[in-house]
C-alpha cells in the first residue's frame, strides 16, 4: 500500500512558489526605456531672443505609462546625422541657432544611464548610441 498520497505534489507546490516569490522580491534594476523631448517641433523665430526651452521626460520600465522630467540630461544637436556647430543646447535644454543657421536641425537628450546598465561612452551625433535619446526638430531662420 502506498502511503505518500498528495505529500510529494504540495512539496513540489510550496517549492515552486517559494522560488517565484524570491524571484520577485529581488529588485530588478528600473532602466529608463523611453525619451520624449517637449516640444517635439519648434521654430526658433518664435521664441523670444530664439531660445527655445525644450524638457526631456523619461519613461522608466517600472512604470512606463507615467513620464518623469530628466533633470540629468545630455544635449546636444545635429543635422543630417553629423554633429553641428549652428545649434547649441544648454545643460538645461535651452536651444540656440548661431548667427547665420538656416535649416531645420535635430535637438536631442540622452538618459544618463544606458539600457543595460554597464558604463558606456558611446553617443552618436544625433544623440542615443548605448544611450536611451529623444529627439526634437529645431527651425533655425
Amino acid at each position: 500500500m502506498n502511503c505518500h498520497g498528495p505529500a510529494p505534489f504540495v512539496v513540489t507546490l510550496v517549492l515552486a512558489a517559494s522560488i517565484a516569490l524570491a524571484r520577485g522580491s529581488r529588485a530588478d534594476p528600473v532602466q529608463v526605456q523611453s525619451v520624449t523631448l517637449s516640444p517635439s517641433v519648434a521654430d526658433a523665430r518664435d521664441y523670444p531672443k530664439g531660445q527655445v526651452q525644450f524638457t526631456a521626460t523619461a519613461y522608466y520600465s517600472n512604470n512606463p505609462k507615467q513620464g518623469v522630467p530628466l533633470t540629468t540630461a545630455g544635449w546636444g544637436s545635429c543635422y543630417q546625422n553629423r554633429s553641428t556647430p549652428d545649434v547649441t543646447v544648454s545643460r538645461t535644454g535651452v536651444a540656440q541657432c548661431a548667427s547665420g543657421a538656416v535649416g531645420t536641425y535635430t535637438v536631442w537628450a540622452n538618459a544618463p544611464r544606458n539600457v543595460n546598465g554597464a558604463n558606456c561612452l558611446a553617443i552618436t551625433a544625433c544623440g542615443g548610441g548605448c544611450f536611451v535619446a529623444g529627439t526634437a526638430q529645431l527651425t533655425c531662420p
